[in-house]
């Protein structure tokens, strides 16, 4: 029997300094999770935002140009894949969003945040289950951030051929799964996933490279700016 769609979302803030949160990679096997923050201007409305899921790669596309244009803000945050591997994806993910909002050029007055839970900070907020498709904001988050991060599967690709990350864009497909076993792991891989642990026990690294464990990133204070 077919779910019955939720009803429409009612927030409890009305101001227009409303940010919606989306993330995008929690599952890949390579990679950072990436994290949107977009604080739409309600006198330049964008048609057609939903669920980035939903939109054909040319809508997506199209509609990013269109938030990045429009917006009052907006701000991509992520955790790269050691951090994922030091922190585990959940608290990667929590952190990743507090740097989006963070790196909002307008602050808030309030968050919303697709799922079911949001990140201990300090801005007033509320998870909005099925928020994407039910929150102009977070649907414009949700585009943001998945179009940065297929973009950066695709650089990958032409950094690691081989993989198939343009097509799959980390995914535990067969395909990666088979390249993986036939190559062995990238220094991208998140190496406290089980399929990519497993690879590095009995294949190793891609291209016989024992990569060092990486330095610790840092962040300048324009890293949210203008990233595609």
């Amino acid at each position: 029997m077919p779910k019955s769609p939720l009803p429409p979302f009612e927030c409890r803030y009305t101001g227009s300094l409303l940010a919606g949160v989306d993330e995008v990679g929690r599952g890949p096997l390579i990679g950072a999770v990436v994290t949107a923050a977009v604080i739409l201007d309600p006198d330049r409305p964008i048609a057609g935002l939903a669920d980035s899921k939903k939109l054909t790669e040319k809508r997506r596309n199209a509609l990013y140009d269109q938030i990045l244009e429009h917006a009052k803000a907006w701000s991509i945050g992520r955790c790269e894949s050691h951090e994922i591997d030091r922190l585990n994806i959940y608290q990667a993910t929590m952190l990743a969003m507090e740097r989006a909002v963070s790196g909002l050029a307008v602050v808030p007055e309030y968050v919303l945040v697709d799922g079911n839970r949001c990140p201990k900070w300090r801005w007033p907020s509320e998870p909005v289950v099925k928020g994407d498709s039910r929150v102009a904001a977070i649907s414009a988050a949700s585009i943001i951030a998945k179009v940065t991060r297929d973009r950066e599967m695709e650089a990958l690709e032409a950094r690691f051929p081989g993989f198939g990350l343009a097509q799959h864009k980390g995914y535990p497909t067969p395909v990666h799964l088979e390249a993986l076993r036939r190559l062995g792991a990238t220094i991208e891989h998140r190496r406290s996933f089980r399929p990519v642990q497993e690879v590095i026990e009995t294949v190793g690294f891609y291209q016989d490279h024992v990569a060092s464990e990486p330095e610790e990133l840092q962040y300048r204070a324009d890293l949210f700016e203008d990233i595609d």
